[in-house]
């Protein structure tokens, strides 16, 4: 026994260095021009790194000095799953922090030396996270055996015994409506703390996508109409950005104009935005007490929902994101729901809705139909019995679909967007190549480049993390023979040079997985693009102080210690693999297709343009209380239907 209190003491020692190095040393001191990175390691303060290489010690010999926690983890192993996910993580690390740093995995594989530290690197980050996963599975133990000692209370009673403590106390009183009207309660209170922003920015927050959304709405000239061949040269609205969003900023803005102000069409718009988000989010604390959550859990979304910056400030902001993330919170609450009840008939009402919901999901972004497509057709894998209403719901979910975009939008004269949309990363690969491998190519080649991107100043266009300097000059007159002699280059190109390739995509995505990358973030500054020409009659009101006041808080948020990692990019997509990984692993697979719409998301997130875009991940940030709810809530139903078996 003794011996084996030895080796883990020394096995903790071990980890203890690794991860330390993995958090302090900096590879560039290896890179010669970089020495001088040496003396930032040598000035990190003592006291700081000492506490740290403590703390980690502790970390990795907890169960040494609690002895409850090595009856925990006795004879606890990891799954698969999780050991693949703490690699995957370590992955992150080890060449986020190259890219941020480089634009390239040079800090990788830049010499034997660089990569010697980075496989030291990636075995201390991989020794991390797998012992936070053990923790992690010991702690869901814990709370699991608490919540199978424990009866679920009914709503009644808990709120009776709630009055029963005091009755006239202001916040037992609370508790009792909070319980009794989970849904007007979060409603209210969210919009009670919002309700600062909306004062603050009346009549609503215009970046330039929603600025150029309306001045197509008014048909005016914008940079969208050049991108393509318009099919009718009086409109000049395309679905570049989704139409019906468009029409409801320019409509807020002619109802508006009835009471004889802009502004307040603006404001009509952004109230709207605001009541459905927020009632999007109360709707899932509702659900989180239908679904059995401690009040403890469901006080804590609330707080989340109300207090953190980003939820307010995207409440008034006029992007599209903002909506679409509401039906996607909505539209994996649908699936959770369906799957839960899966040997229910599905209603005629309930497939109603389920037809409108994923018809408004397309009409609101883009993206939306590849959302649906990579989601809704699992659910025949997992509800077998109700197969027949869901190939009708997804049939008339088509021909809605197909009746939009190729009969209604065409019929009025709409153009399409740019095929350009959806050629980011190819195109972010040829320009590196082109900035990196010119000399590889031929006459011919650089013509066949040039016919559709423009080739003399591709590599001075090429930005490693945002594609719109190289894909906003495709060319428009493209033909499909033109396009496929390009397509045939890049593959030749991918043959030659596939780290090229690689990279570029690498570089332009690793900021959705390192949670050390920060970049576009909230909107809060006044875009005055509509008011030109007298287009409309936009402006901000006199508190000025208050919004800077609030757009400070807001910009300061992420990096706020714990608190700011509610916002962090990286670590939601890690929180978002963590849980569809444990919903895959155990035995409720089948609710791993209600992780779908958000694991495509990040997938869209891949081939979007632009690297840490924030507004990209809106659909699962905004839903990560709801996505922990339900690993929470399935998490109890196994410890109570285990503890009834034993």
């Amino acid at each position: 026994m003794e011996s084996e209190k030895r080796i883990g003491h020394w096995k903790a020692v071990a980890a203890t260095l690794f991860t330390a190095f993995a958090l302090f040393f900096p590879r560039e001191i290896v890179i010669k021009q970089d020495i001088s990175y040496l003396k930032k390691l040598i000035e990190e303060p003592v006291f700081t790194a000492a506490l740290t290489v403590a703390a980690l010690y502790f970390f990795y010999d907890a169960e040494f000095f609690l002895p409850k926690l090595r009856q925990r983890l006795e004879g606890l192993r990891l799954r698969p799953g999780l050991t693949g996910l703490a690699a995957l993580f370590s992955f992150f690390m080890v060449f986020g922090e190259s890219y941020m740093k480089r634009d390239s995995w040079k800090l990788v594989f830049g010499g034997v030396g660089l990569f010697v530290c980075s496989a030291v690197m990636g075995v201390g980050f991989f020794l991390l996270f797998r012992r936070l996963f053990m923790l992690l599975e010991a702690a869901w133990t814990v709370c699991g055996d608490r919540a199978a000692l424990e009866e679920t209370p009914s709503p009644v009673l808990e709120a009776g015994q709630v009055q029963a403590r005091k009755k006239g106390s202001l916040r037992n009183r609370f508790l009792t409506l909070f319980e009794r009207h989970p849904f007007l309660v979060s409603l209210f209170l969210m919009l009670l703390c919002w309700s600062v922003y909306m004062v603050a920015f009346y009549p609503a927050i215009l970046s330039p996508d929603p600025s150029f959304q309306i001045m197509q709405f008014f048909n005016q000239d914008t940079k969208y109409a050049d991108y393509v061949v318009l099919i009718d040269e009086n409109v000049k609205m395309t679905n570049h950005h989704p139409v019906a969003h468009s029409v409801l900023l320019g409509m807020g803005i002619k109802l508006g104009r009835l009471f004889g102000s802009d502004n307040l069409g603006l404001f009509f718009y952004s109230l709207f935005q605001t009541l459905a988000l927020g009632s999007v989010l109360a709707g899932t604390i509702a659900y989180m007490k239908k679904l059995g959550l401690s009040r403890r859990f469901r006080l804590g979304a609330l707080l989340i929902y109300s207090l953190t910056p980003m939820f307010p400030f995207y409440a008034m902001s006029a992007v599209k994101d903002t909506l679409f993330t509401s039906w996607m919170i909505l539209y994996g609450m649908l699936l959770f729901d369906m799957i839960r009840n899966r040997d229910r008939k599905i209603s005629l009402f309930r497939a109603a809705l389920t037809v409108l919901l994923l018809f408004v999901l397309t009409i609101s972004r883009n993206n939306g139909l590849h959302v649906i497509l990579l989601s809704f057709p699992f659910l025949f894998f997992v509800m077998k019995g109700n197969r027949k209403v869901l190939l009708a719901v997804f049939a008339c979910f088509l021909v809605l679909y197909g009746g939009y975009f190729k009969v209604l939008l065409p019929g009025l004269g709409i153009t399409n967007g740019s095929i350009r949309e959806a050629l980011s990363v190819p195109f972010q690969q040829t320009a590196r190549y082109v900035r990196d491998h010119e000399e590889d190519l031929t006459e011919a080649e650089k013509q066949t480049i040039d016919k559709i991107l423009g080739y003399e100043d591709l590599a001075k266009r090429y930005d490693p993390e945002l594609a719109d300097p190289v894909k906003n000059n495709y060319n428009k007159y493209t033909t499909t023979e033109e396009l496929g002699a390009y397509f045939s280059l890049w593959f030749k190109g991918l043959l030659k040079h596939p780290d090229t390739y690689i990279q570029a995509t690498m570089n332009n995505v690793y900021g959705f997985f390192y949670p050390n990358k920060t970049k576009w973030y909230i909107y809060y500054e006044y875009d005055n693009r509509i008011t030109k020409n007298g287009l409309v009659d936009y402006h901000y009101n006199g508190l000025k102080g208050l919004r800077d006041t609030l757009s400070n808080v807001g910009v300061s948020f992420p990096y706020i210690p714990l608190l700011g990692l509610l916002s962090n990019i990286g670590i939601n997509t890690w929180a978002l693999f963590y849980l569809s990984v444990q919903l895959f692993q155990k035995k409720w697979r089948r609710y791993f297709v209600a992780m779908l719409p958000y694991l495509a998301t990040v997938l869209i997130c891949v081939a979007s343009p632009a690297n840490t875009y924030f507004r990209y991940v809106l659909p699962y940030l905004f839903a990560m209380p709801l996505l922990a709810a339900f690993f929470v809530a399935l998490q109890k139903e196994e410890q109570r239907s285990g503890s009834e078996e034993r």
